[in-house]
C-alpha cells in the first residue's frame, strides 16, 4: 500500500481543515517546499498536493507551489483543487504534477472528466470521491450532490478510471479513524478498483488494517502534523512492504 502524505495550500502556506471547513484553517507551515523535502528525506515517494484556493475559486491558483516542489524533489505528486477546464489541467502537468484529481467537475460536467481520461490516459486522472452520509459531495464540499458514491465510482470504472480516492468528509481532519466499513463496501462492490483512502487516519495500526483489507493507497495529513504518527514510522512501513 502507498503511503501519500497530504499537503493542502492555502495562501501559498501548508494548512488542514477538519471536515473541509475553511473556518478551521491552521496553519502548519509557510514553506510548503521544506515540508515536501522532509517527506522525501524519509523515503516517501508520492505526494496529495490540494490547492484549497483553487477548490474555492474553481480554477487553478496555486501552481507555482507544484512547480517549486515537482522542481526540487522526486516525489510522484497528485494535484487537485479548482481544475475545471483543459487549460486548468495543462498548466496543473506542465507545472510537474504526475496525476490530477478531478472531483466536482466528474459530477458538474462528466462528458469533459470523460475527455480527460481519453486525452490524457486513465493513469494520469483520478477521480476524486468525497462523500458525506455516502453522497458525493462538491465544490470543496460546500455543496452535496445527489450522485450516490457506489454507482458513481461504478460508473467511471466502466469508463477507463483506475484509481479512486474515497474522502469520507465527517471523518476528514478529525483523527478518529478512516472510514474502514465504507473502504469494505467499496473493495465489494467495484472490484479491480484502486482505492486510495482519505480522511481520519489517527494511528499507525490503522495502516496495515487499510492494507490488508486491498487499499492501493491511503492519504495522511493531519496525523503527521499533529505529531500522532511519525515519518520514521512511515519510512519504516514503507521498508517492511
Amino acid at each position: 500500500m502507498r503511503i501519500i502524505p497530504a499537503i493542502d495550500i492555502i495562501d501559498g502556506k501548508c494548512v488542514r481543515l477538519s471536515k473541509g471547513d475553511y473556518n478551521t484553517k491552521k496553519i502548519y507551515n509557510e514553506n510548503p517546499l521544506e515540508v515536501a523535502k522532509s517527506f522525501e528525506n524519509h523515503g516517501i515517494e508520492y505526494l496529495h498536493l490540494v490547492d484549497l484556493d483553487g477548490a474555492k475559486s474553481s480554477r487553478i491558483v496555486n501552481h507555482k507551489i507544484l512547480e517549486q516542489i515537482a522542481s526540487q524533489t522526486s516525489l510522484k505528486i497528485d494535484f487537485g483543487g479548482g481544475l475545471k477546464t483543459d487549460n486548468d489541467l495543462r498548466i496543473a502537468f506542465e507545472s510537474g504534477a504526475n496525476q490530477i484529481t478531478g472531483g466536482s467537475i466528474a459530477v458538474k460536467n462528466p462528458v469533459l472528466f470523460q475527455e480527460w481520461i481519453s486525452k490524457f490516459g486513465a493513469d494520469k486522472i483520478i477521480l476524486g470521491a468525497d462523500v458525506h452520509n455516502e453522497k458525493i459531495a462538491v465544490s470543496g464540499w460546500l455543496e452535496e450532490s445527489n450522485e450516490d458514491l457506489i454507482p458513481f465510482i461504478q460508473k467511471y470504472q466502466s469508463n477507463g478510471i483506475q484509481y479512486v480516492i474515497c474522502t469520507d468528509i465527517a471523518k476528514d481532519g478529525m483523527l478518529q479513524g478512516p472510514s474502514f466499513d465504507l473502504y469494505k463496501k467499496i473493495l465489494a462492490q467495484v472490484p479491480n478498483i484502486k482505492l486510495i483512502a482519505s480522511g481520519g487516519i489517527s494511528v499507525f495500526d490503522e495502516l496495515p488494517e487499510l492494507a490488508a483489507m486491498g487499499c492501493e493507497g491511503t492519504i495522511i495529513g493531519k496525523a503527521i502534523y499533529e505529531g500522532r504518527l511519525s515519518l520514521k514510522q512511515l519510512e519504516n512501513f514503507i521498508i517492511s512492504n
